[in-house]
């Protein structure tokens, strides 16, 4: 289901879009605030596992459009987020092996669309981004994915390290973008594969690069010693796609 990328502003309206069952990607609350109605609204944004960021009054003044937000402001997801089952049984259904992209801080939206849309190019069969430090499936990441997002499911995640460790136990092999790897062409690519792309500053964590069982590199011969994350995805992920073809 799709929705429409927006702030939601007030205590009764925040609250409702909650109970009515509207993805929530973050919640703004007045740093020190212990009015009730605003306390229920953090138990209600716990329970749907929102990020609650308490934050000084100026700020919420700066992201309010209306002027009336009451001490919180909720900003709403554009898209509906799929759960990590719903993309191994779409692998199942097509009797392909899962191939799934795993989104390790990418912050910047128009990265995390430019990724879906390569992700529904590849074949893949969903996109895992975690719920914290990373960038949401905003109007923007919409825009990006250039209609990837209508086709391609997204989940979120609270850990990506124990997502990754709950696939393995489901038979799938993980491999991340890294300079110091093995060059990709010398890697055996495919079967249920998960492919894992770092930050844009600081590439792939440290739990998420111990918890891959192969570190691929790209080979890179000009003046600079990085790709952009979204053109490192592709180049990858087309190295899947070769080998699944052969």
């Amino acid at each position: 289901m799709r929705y429409k990328e927006f702030t939601i502003e007030g205590r009764n309206a925040v609250l409702e879009a909650y109970r009515s069952g509207k993805p929530m990607d973050k919640l703004f609350v007045l740093d020190g605030c212990k009015d009730g109605p605003v306390q229920t609204i953090v138990r209600e944004a716990r329970k749907h596992d929102t990020v609650i960021q308490y934050v000084a009054k100026e700020r919420l003044d700066q992201l309010s459009e209306t002027g009336k937000h009451q001490g919180v402001i909720a900003f709403a997801a554009a898209y509906e987020y799929a759960q990590v089952e719903d993309m191994l049984e779409a692998a199942r259904q097509k009797g392909e092996p899962p191939f799934l992209f795993l989104l390790d801080g990418i912050e910047d939206p128009h990265n995390l669309g430019a990724i879906i849309r390569t992700a529904n190019l590849a074949g893949a069969h969903g996109v895992i981004i975690p719920k914290h430090r990373a960038a949401g499936l905003t109007a923007t990441v919409a825009r990006t994915s250039a209609g990837a997002l209508n086709y391609t499911p997204v989940a979120k995640v609270t850990n990506l390290t124990n997502t990754m460790e709950d696939l393995k136990k489901q038979g799938l092999w993980f491999v991340c973008a890294d300079m110091g790897g093995e060059t990709m062409y010398r890697l055996d690519l495919k079967g249920p594969i998960g492919l894992v792309i770092g930050n844009e500053g600081s590439g792939v964590s440290r739990l998420v690069r111990e918890s891959c069982d192969m570190i691929a590199s790209i080979p890179m011969y000009g003046d600079i010693d990085s790709l952009n994350a979204s053109v490192a995805a592709g180049v990858l992920a087309y190295e899947i796609v070769r080998q699944r073809m052969s």
